[in-house]
């Protein structure tokens, strides 16, 4: 089973910045895209970003248009969520997946592997 593993949550004030990571087998990132996706508390899970697998084509889901960006390093077998200007309502885990397909998608069910998560809290 393939390892997605998250990292580079933490607790941060409302108008700061954290970049989350996410490494994986290569196997697993280098035709496949990936998406981010998060928790909050008391909510269903949802998207976030997504990104093709060349790094080429990204989308956003509106609560992050302008202020988070998605990227990746085929290389390293790494993907990143750059998250600026944070709010406390994008409190929440935050998980990154590997997609079925190499084109972006924004339901949960077009990706097969997950990682465990990583937490971000924004206080105001």
């Amino acid at each position: 089973q393939a390892q997605l593993v998250e990292s580079g949550g933490g607790l941060v004030q409302t108008g700061g910045s954290l970049r989350l990571s996410c490494a994986a087998p290569r196997r697993t990132f280098s035709n496949n895209a990936v998406g981010w996706f998060r928790r909050a508390p008391g909510k269903e899970r949802e998207f976030v970003a997504a990104i093709d697998w060349r790094g080429t084509s990204t989308y956003y889901a509106d609560s992050a248009k302008g202020r988070f960006t998605i990227s990746r390093d085929n290389a390293k077998n790494i993907v990143y969520l750059q998250m600026d200007s944070l709010k406390p309502e994008d409190t929440a885990d935050y998980y990154c997946a590997s997609a079925l397909s190499s084109a972006i998608a924004t339901t949960s069910g077009a990706y097969r592997y997950w990682g465990r998560g990583t937490q971000v809290s924004v206080s105001s």
